[in-house]
Parts: C-alpha cells; sequence; structure tokens
C-alpha cells in the first residue's frame, strides 16, 4: 500500500467519524433546547381570556382562570353599588391607593371597575393566599357584622371585603383584591389580561 492511500482511508475514516458524532450531539441537543420553549398550556395560561357576560344576571358571579388565578365577573345590582357608598368609610383603603397590587387607573374609582354594574377582581385573599368566599346577602350571619352590606369573606382568618373587592379595617388582608388588567371589546364581551387595543 502507498502512503496516500493510507493517509486517504485516514482522512474518509476521520471525516466519516466526525459526521457521525456531529449528527448525534445535534439529535441529543434538539430535545433539550426544546425544553426551553413554552408549552401549549404555559403559554394559555399567561394568555388574554375572552368573557361574554350577556347571561350574567344582576346578583350573579362567574368566575374563569387567568394565569392559574381565579377572575370573579359580579354584574352587581343597584343595591350592591348603593353599599358601596356606606362600607367606604370602613374599609382600609377606599381609593384603591396602595401598591402591593397596583389598581389599573380605570379602577380607581368607589365600584373599582370599568363599567360600575361589573366588577372584574382576582379571588384570591392578600394576605395568605386563601380564596373568600361569597357573602353577599345583608344582615348579621356568623363571623361577619350585624350590618353586613354583602361582600366576601376570606374563611382562613376573617378578613372581609365589600363589594367592590376593598378590605375592612383592622383585617389581616394587607390590601384590596386585586382588579386584573382588562377591557371590553364589546358591550358585553370583556378581555381578561389585556387593557390596551394594539
Amino acid at each position: 500500500m502507498s502512503e496516500s492511500s493510507v493517509d486517504s482511508s485516514k482522512r474518509t475514516w476521520l471525516i466519516a467519524s466526525t459526521c457521525a458524532g456531529a449528527a448525534g450531539g445535534v439529535a441529543v441537543a434538539v430535545p433539550f433546547v426544546s425544553t426551553f420553549a413554552p408549552s401549549e398550556r404555559a403559554k394559555a395560561a399567561g394568555a388574554a381570556v375572552e368573557v361574554d357576560v350577556a347571561a350574567l344576571r344582576p346578583g350573579e358571579k362567574v368566575t374563569v382562570e387567568w394565569r392559574g388565578k381565579p377572575v370573579w365577573i359580579i354584574r352587581r345590582t343597584p343595591e350592591q353599588l348603593e353599599s358601596l357608598k356606606k362600607t367606604e368609610p370602613q374599609v382600609a383603603d377606599p381609593n384603591s391607593d396602595r401598591n402591593a397590587y397596583p389598581t389599573p387607573d380605570y379602577a380607581k374609582n368607589q365600584h373599582r371597575s370599568i363599567k360600575p354594574e361589573f366588577f372584574v377582581g382576582v379571588g384570591i385573599c392578600s394576605h395568605l393566599g386563601c380564596s373568600p368566599s361569597d357573602k353577599f346577602a345583608t344582615g348579621a350571619q356568623p363571623s361577619l357584622p350585624d350590618d353586613w352590606h354583602g361582600g366576601f369573606l376570606c374563611p382562613c382568618h376573617g378578613s372581609t371585603f365589600d363589594m367592590a373587592g376593598r378590605v375592612y379595617k383592622n383585617k389581616p388582608a394587607p390590601d384590596n383584591l386585586e382588579v386584573p388588567p382588562h377591557m371590553y371589546l364589546s358591550e358585553t364581551r370583556i378581555l381578561i389580561g389585556e387593557d390596551k387595543k394594539a
């Protein structure tokens, strides 16, 4: 055998083994790199949620999930809206000035909403992350004051919130219920998770 034929066979072997190694490396790397791409479930968890509230009657509530959180949409009755005037002196942050859960400017009002009739809020207590219970009925009830005007009770540690999600004074919860970014796409369709038109 000549020296040049040995070199060419070594060269062929070297090229073949390098190509095989590179192909194996790519085969291993592709599944690893693909784990960095968000799953469809993760994409959906952060996506805005569209809700049709046309069938929601006054005094009713619907719960939807946005970013893994329960978001309440409540169609308040005229009486429930009127009660917000009565509870204003009793709540800790009537103007939603605290910044733990910044309230969008369009919800910095007595009813904490774009349209007074509809309240959109995250149903998680600002104390330890429990989910408050609906206590829409007015008047004396267990664990509630005798002059209760309707709202929510967190059964874990007794925090109470009015019908706008504002926490009462001297309760464990440090802040009002969060108002998520949202906007109206029509008179009865709400988009939760976005509040600016692109």
